[in-house]
C-alpha cells in the first residue's frame, strides 16, 4: 500500500516541477553559469518547499494551508518583489569566464533562494490542494505513515526533475563559452523580471 504513495507523490511532484516557470529559468541559467551542482541544488530548493506544501495537504493541515492563504497577497509581494530582484541582478552580471563563476557562486544562496521564491507562490498550496483532493489524498484518512510516504514521493519525484534538467543543460557547457553568458545573462534577465512584473501587476489589479 505504501508504495502506491510513493508512486502517487513521485508523479504529483514531478508534474508540479515539470512546467517551465521562474525556478526553471533560474536552475537554467545557474547550470549554464555555475555548473550542474549549483543548478541541482537550484531545484532543490524548490523541492524542498514542494515537499512542505506536500506535507500541509497530506497531513490535513488546515490551520497552516489557511493561515498560508490568508496572506496569499504579502507571500506573493515579496515573491515577487524578489523575482525583480534576481532578474534586475542577473542583467547586470558581468560577463566572466564560466569557470571563474563557478566558485563565486554560493550553494546555500542557490538552494534559499529558490526556496523562498516556491514557499511564497500561493499557486503552490492551491495545486496541492486541488490535486491531493482530486486524487482523494488529501488528509490521507489519518494514516501519518502513508502521508509520510506521499510527502517523500513528492520531493523525490521534484528532485527528480530537477536532477534531469541540470544534468541536461550541463551537458550543453561543453558546447559554450564565456561569449555565451552576456545574452544567456540577458535573456534569463529578462525572463525572471518579467514574471516579478506579472505577479506584482496582478497583486494591483486584485487590491483594486
Amino acid at each position: 500500500m505504501t508504495s502506491h504513495f510513493l508512486l502517487t507523490g513521485l508523479i504529483i511532484g514531478f508534474a508540479i516541477a515539470a512546467p517551465v516557470g521562474p525556478i526553471g529559468v533560474l536552475c537554467i541559467r545557474r547550470t549554464l553559469a555555475h555548473g550542474r551542482t549549483v543548478g541541482l541544488l537550484s531545484g532543490l530548493g524548490a523541492a524542498t518547499a514542494d515537499a512542505f506544501y506536500g506535507c500541509v495537504a497530506g497531513f490535513g493541515l488546515t490551520a497552516i494551508s489557511t493561515l498560508l492563504l490568508n496572506q496569499q497577497f504579502w507571500l506573493a509581494l515579496g515573491g515577487g518583489i524578489f523575482l525583480c530582484y534576481l532578474g534586475f541582478k542577473t542583467l547586470r552580471l558581468p560577463a566572466t569566464n564560466l569557470s571563474t563563476q563557478t566558485h563565486r557562486q554560493s550553494y546555500l544562496n542557490a538552494y534559499a533562494s529558490t526556496f523562498f521564491l516556491t514557499i511564497t507562490n500561493p499557486a503552490t498550496i492551491l495545486s496541492f490542494a486541488a490535486i491531493f483532493a482530486g486524487l482523494g489524498l488529501a488528509g490521507t484518512a489519518g494514516d501519518y505513515i502513508a502521508a509520510a510516504v506521499l510527502v517523500m514521493g513528492v520531493f523525490a519525484g521534484s528532485a527528480l526533475w530537477w536532477l534531469a534538467l541540470s544534468t541536461g543543460v550541463s551537458l550543453l557547457t561543453r558546447r559554450l563559452n564565456s561569449g555565451f553568458m552576456p545574452w544567456i545573462n540577458r535573456i534569463s534577465g529578462v525572463i525572471i523580471l518579467g514574471f516579478g512584473v506579472v505577479i506584482l501587476l496582478n497583486l494591483a489589479v486584485t487590491a483594486t
